[in-house]
């Protein structure tokens, strides 16, 4: 609700639509495209094996170039809360890359049939003549390089998502 008002106010504020609201912040900050690829029902132990395969290798990952993009970390991400300092640990793999694009691998838990994979790139986009590309189109690259660090076909059987948002 809260943030319903606060975007009703700043409508008002401007009026402007909320189309011109994005396209004036993309002008001045950049873009960043985001995409999640679901793998669902994926076999629990396949997964899982997907997952203990990228917590070996990812953190090696340093230093070495993917076509464009060069690796400057790799690790599995653990969470500390400020307040009362409790960690939670494995809460995603990361890649990251020299100039802020990442990809997070995650498992889901179990859904009624299997484990859900999930995916998570994103990247910015400062040169304004490219704000208007499709996720999909301006994420290839990091898309396809998804798919190769995690061995993803051949390690869940899949040679797509099931849902991409």
């Amino acid at each position: 609700l809260w943030a319903v008002l606060f975007w009703l106010n700043i409508l008002a504020l401007r009026g402007e639509s909320v189309e011109q609201i994005l396209q004036s912040h993309w002008s001045r900050f950049g873009r960043n495209f985001y995409t999640r690829h679901d793998y669902e029902g994926v076999d629990a132990g396949r997964a899982q094996g997907l997952m203990e395969h990228l917590r070996v290798t990812v953190p090696s990952l340093s230093g070495q170039r993917f076509g464009t993009y060069e690796v400057a970390q790799g690790d599995d991400f653990s969470y500390t809360d400020p307040i009362d300092h409790s960690v939670s640990k494995q809460q995603g793999i990361r890649v990251l890359f020299q100039g802020g694009a990442r990809i997070v691998y995650r498992l889901s838990g179990t859904g009624t049939e299997g484990a859900t994979l999930r995916v998570y790139i994103e990247r910015h986009e400062p040169d304004a003549r490219l704000h208007q590309t499709d996720p999909q189109v301006a994420l290839k690259e990091l898309i396809t390089i998804a798919e190769t660090v995690a061995n993803i076909t051949e390690r869940t059987g899949r040679s797509k998502p099931d849902v991409i948002t």
